[in-house]
């Protein structure tokens, strides 16, 4: 049954559109029998510190805001160590998790969802001592999600990160690495790395190289680019990498791995769901399998019918 929930807000997420339509949505959770308890966030880690220390009393945690805030609420989770089911509204620029578990981008649609029963139990990474839903990156455009103002963010949306990327195109930094994980090891010169867990990424679905990714299966879908000799080969290189052919020149490279450690000799700087990481020299990134049950839509032909869309 119902009990208490607790409804944690990033009030300047996105377009800070999800106060228009809090109400509806607190109602709605009403309507499903919850007591709700709602809590907005007032500076960068308060989601995880609201988390963490309010999470035991409720029974549900809802967390809206974008990729960087449902990081801040599963880290909270993670440290109270509890096993509390977490729904999402997403209320960001480009939310890569909920777009790979299918929520609605209507919020009134999510909460429904948020409210309701259908639970999975999904993987978290662990990236040393702190923890992320869906992805950890270093190298080529990885920390425009983090250097993008929010004012542009809200403006332009998903073109901010593509014009703040293409200034990053003439300085593009060489990480010379070692990489290991189960059955596998190299070593060389990079200037991508992804590991993933999601299906879509930076705000684009259907990249062929992660949307084999299953959420709930212990494995990461690995990325990495080495150096190019020339802006034509690495071109050429991300093209391939878009239509999901192997990288002639050998440059691009993909594997699955519960886990994978960089070490090199200059540190690296790592997003995390979007948010700034951490620059280290060495890390090790830990598949999480099915460590935090989350609120999923049903199957479509479970599903209710929808609620009528907000104007």
């Amino acid at each position: 049954m119902p009990g208490k929930l607790l409804w944690i807000i990033n009030p300047l997420a996105g377009k800070a559109a999800i106060g228009q339509h809090a109400l509806a949505c607190i109602d709605l959770f009403v309507q499903a029998g919850w007591d709700v308890t709602v809590y907005t966030t007032q500076r960068c880690g308060d989601a995880r510190s609201a988390a963490r220390e309010r999470a035991p009393s409720f029974d549900r945690i809802v967390c809206s805001g974008g990729d960087g805030t449902l990081g801040e609420v599963v880290s909270g989770l993670m440290d109270a160590g509890v096993s509390i089911p977490l729904g999402y509204i997403p209320a960001g620029t480009t939310n890569d998790f909920a777009a790979s578990l299918g929520l609605p981008k209507v919020p009134v649609q999510a909460a429904a969802i948020a409210s309701g029963g259908q639970i999975a139990a999904l993987d978290i990474g662990r990236f040393g001592t702190q923890y992320f839903t869906y992805v950890a990156a270093f190298g080529l455009f990885t920390d425009v999600s983090y250097t993008t103002p929010q004012s542009s963010k809200n403006l332009l949306g998903r073109a901010a990160y593509l014009l703040e990327g293409i200034k990053s195109l003439s300085q593009i930094k060489e990480y010379p690495l070692r990489i290991e994980a189960p059955g596998f090891s190299t070593k060389g010169t990079f200037i991508l790395g992804m590991v993933t867990n999601a299906t879509s990424v930076g705000g684009f679905k259907g990249l062929p190289h992660v949307a084999q990714a299953q959420m709930d299966d212990g494995l990461f879908e690995v990325v990495l680019l080495r150096r190019a000799t020339s802006l034509l080969d690495l071109q050429d290189t991300l093209n391939r990498f878009a239509s999901g052919s192997e990288s002639d020149s050998g440059l691009l490279l993909h594997f699955k791995a519960p886990w994978v450690t960089f070490s090199g000799d200059i540190e690296a700087a790592w997003t995390l769901d979007g948010e700034f990481g951490g620059a280290v020299r060495t890390v090790n990134i830990t598949n999480l399998h099915q460590a935090l049950p989350f609120i999923i839509p049903p199957p479509e032909k479970e599903s209710a019918a929808q609620p009528p869309k907000l104007p």
